[in-house]
């Protein structure tokens, strides 16, 4: 007969045959592999409950139900903390091991038996009870700081922002070792990258950037006064439906919703849920915080549905995640041929604001480079200015060298001297970015600039293989980038490292080459650089 796996088997009639101490082995892993994976499908389970909370708090909650939320999210964080990090689960993935070293690298079991070790490796270090009060507190700080925010008042937050830093500092102590506290903070959200590589990496592209920056603010800046009228709510959603729905989104998997920092979840490989924020007077904030978002999710959807339930579902790193929203925002969302394609429509369903500007104006306008203050408005030349602001920060905080109470100056600073902008409010400033406020200082801002300089390295690599992609893109078909897209990299879930997925996709190391030759061939177009 042919078992499921195709194999040709013996028959036997009658007595039931003896089986081999091999089958007996076989038998026994297996079961072993099915306990593992039940285990960690119920961790899976909680901790996808836990994410759908943390949307409801940040869309749909009413303000008095904080203190209940908090307490909610912390008590899943330990359940599911404890259940990982179950001693049963070290003896699964130690009696594996030689199964998974017998299998191809890449195949799914193999795969999930290197993730949940390698996962349950970094869980084990921390105890369920402080993961507990960290989830507690971020909770906790996401609302004072959403108040805080709203009034300008950083003395509010500043309490709970020393508790996080606190509770950063103490995180890293868990990972006795490291080169640099912040490097088990950096290795938590980027897998394998530190601060001994990151700095380097940063330092060079900012002496590419900065001369860059300097060449063109000293030219005549672009008109985007079109994108300042006043854009009702309702219309602006509705396009940015039909945009990030023409991209591939699929809306019988996900749902749009609006928030104060827009942002992607999931619950599992079918509900993905995006965020946007509208201003009336801004245009391209919802348009673009939509596309970057979709973007996200795009990457969460196109996973294989084998890995649904399981360690593999998600996104490799930071840096890979932010690959995909800022390809689809910017290398696909702000190109010519992206608004060749789709500028007709917008200037339909806003005739009496766009219809006298013209498709070139308005590409001028969504690309303007300026020293801004906000790096979700920042344009793609100084964007990485902001986060390496950011990043020199956060180093600062957790080194010592740096008070919290100081941040604001400090970050009022940075921005003086690196982009000529000095925040009016510290809600502008220091309160801007909901990171540090709901997340740990250390380890939360790198990822941008990875996904950058990754989001470029794979585009030019997508179009050297496939090149009709900018002429179907102008003509709002984006079937051959997305399948290449699922084909190289979504599919695969988290089961490549990022440094082996960047080389496997695009057959070199991360390089900020590609990326160089983007902005300087793009906004060469534009000015003299």
């Amino acid at each position: 007969m042919i078992d499921d796996d195709g194999c040709r088997t013996a028959t036997f009639v009658g007595k039931t045959a003896p089986q081999s101490p091999i089958m007996q082995t076989l038998d026994k892993t297996q079961a072993k592999f099915a306990q593992l994976a039940a285990h960690l499908s119920e961790v899976t389970d909680i901790e996808s409950a836990s994410s759908l909370l943390h949307w409801d708090q940040a869309t749909y909650m009413p303000a008095k139900g904080a203190s209940a939320r908090g307490r909610q999210l912390a008590t899943l964080k330990q359940i599911s903390h404890e259940k990982f990090t179950d001693p049963k689960i070290g003896e699964l993935l130690e009696d594996l091991r030689f199964y998974e070293q017998t299998l191809p690298y890449d195949s799914t079991a193999a795969s999930l038996i290197r993730i949940a070790r390698r996962d349950y490796d970094r869980a084990a270090r921390v105890p369920a009870t402080f993961m507990s009060a960290l989830c507690r507190h971020q909770a906790d700080c996401y609302e004072v700081w959403a108040a805080a925010k709203a009034a300008n008042n950083f003395a509010a937050v500043e309490p709970y922002l020393e508790k996080t830093l606190e509770l950063s500092r103490q995180y890293a102590e868990f990972f006795p070792g490291y080169e640099h506290i912040a490097d088990p903070l950096i290795d938590r959200s980027d897998y394998g990258m530190k601060v001994s590589i990151l700095r380097p990496l940063f330092a060079q592209l900012r002496q590419e950037l900065v001369p860059i920056v300097e060449a063109i603010t000293s030219q005549p800046p672009a008109d985007d006064s079109c994108l300042h009228q006043v854009f009702p709510e309702s219309q602006q959603l509705e396009f940015t439906r039909t945009v990030v729905e023409r991209m591939g989104y699929d809306f019988q998997r996900g749902r749009q919703d609006t928030t104060l920092h827009p942002f992607m979840t999931n619950f599992s490989i079918d509900d993905v849920r995006i965020t946007t924020r509208v201003y009336e007077d801004h245009l391209d904030q919802a348009l673009f915080s939509s596309i970057h978002e979709a973007g996200h999710a795009l990457y969460e959807l196109g996973n294989s549905p084998e890995f649904e339930g399981t360690l593999l579902a998600g996104g490799i790193s930071s840096g890979v995640h932010e690959s995909q929203s800022r390809l689809w925002e910017n290398l696909v969302g702000r190109s010519r041929g992206f608004w060749q394609c789709f500028y007709p429509q917008l200037q339909s369903l806003f005739s009496r604001q766009l219809g006298d500007v013209s498709l070139d104006a308005f590409y001028r306008a969504i690309n303007k480079v300026s020293r801004s203050l906000v790096r979700t408005d920042a344009d793609e030349v100084t964007y990485n200015l902001h986060v390496a602001i950011r990043f020199d920060l956060e180093l600062a905080m957790v080194e010592g060298k740096l008070a919290v109470r100081d941040l604001p100056e400090a970050w009022n600073e940075r921005y003086k001297t690196d982009l000529g902008v000095v925040p009016p409010t510290d809600s502008e400033g220091a309160m801007q970015d909901v990171h540090w406020y709901v997340g740990t200082i250390g380890g939360m801002f790198q990822g941008y600039t990875l996904g950058n300089l990754m989001s470029a390295q794979f585009y030019e690599t997508a179009v050297k293989t496939h090149p009709e992609i900018p002429l179907e893109i102008e003509q709002g078909n984006f079937t051959v980038l997305h399948d290449w897209l699922k084909e190289n990299i979504y599919q695969h879930g988290r089961k490549y490292t990022a440094v082996e997925l960047v080389d496997r996709v695009t057959g070199s190391p991360l390089t900020i080459d590609p990326f160089v030759r983007y902005i300087r061939h793009k906004y060469g177009e534009f000015y003299v650089i």
